[in-house]
């Protein structure tokens, strides 16, 4: 090979070399722009609002253990201390996560179920918040539907996401009725029932 030929080998070499760089350049952009927004697109499938301050949820706690206990115990509905423990911690957990009212997850939950997580309508609506299965299929729950804080949780996406969508009275009348609303009765249902729940710390 000549002189020339092997200076034309290298430029040859050397130009791929460059290309090769150029699109390796390219793939770290890209890669970079893909990092940057994953995050921030999956918070938003998963959490329609911004969640609530860790403070709200700390001063909800004796208002929501009370109203829960108070509730049972006034139903002689029985759940295990280990069952309350788990609801008490799923609704502030839930209602940090979706930036919703912890007294008003508490109240939806005891008017849609009068908190038994067995519970099941004739629709079909399971456990504590009564969600419809179909309703939870695109939610990424961690167990099944049934258990209690998967059932909270997916609860309180479909709630937050009414409430995100239609404002906060419609949304919560939209939690029971779905798209049409017929009339303000389950609605004032959940109003009483969450003025109880944050009278309860007081008592």
């Amino acid at each position: 090979m000549s002189h020339s030929d092997h200076i034309a080998d290298a430029a040859g070499r050397g130009g791929m070399s460059a290309r090769a760089r150029r699109l390796g350049t390219w793939g770290v952009v890209v890669l970079a722009i893909l990092l940057v927004f994953e995050g921030p697109l999956r918070s938003r499938e998963g959490d329609p609002t911004s969640p609530t301050p860790q403070r709200e949820i700390d001063a909800a706690r004796p208002a929501v253990t009370a109203a829960l206990k108070a509730h049972l115990r006034n139903s002689g509905s029985s759940l295990s201390k280990q069952q309350q423990h788990r609801v008490i911690e799923a609704v502030l957990r839930s209602s940090r996560r979706y930036g919703l009212d912890p007294y008003l997850v508490t109240a939806v939950l005891l008017v849609e179920s009068d908190a038994r997580p067995w519970a099941e309508s004739g629709k079909g609506a399971i456990g504590l918040m009564q969600v419809m299965p179909h309703m939870a299929e695109k939610i990424p729950l961690a167990g099944n539907l049934a258990t209690i804080e998967s059932n909270v949780e997916a609860g309180c996406f479909i709630l937050a996401d009414n409430i995100r969508r239609l404002g906060e009275s419609k949304g919560i009348s939209s939690y029971f009725w779905g798209r049409r609303i017929r009339g303000v009765a389950y609605l004032e249902k959940v109003e009483r029932a969450r003025a109880r729940v944050r009278n309860a710390g007081a008592s």
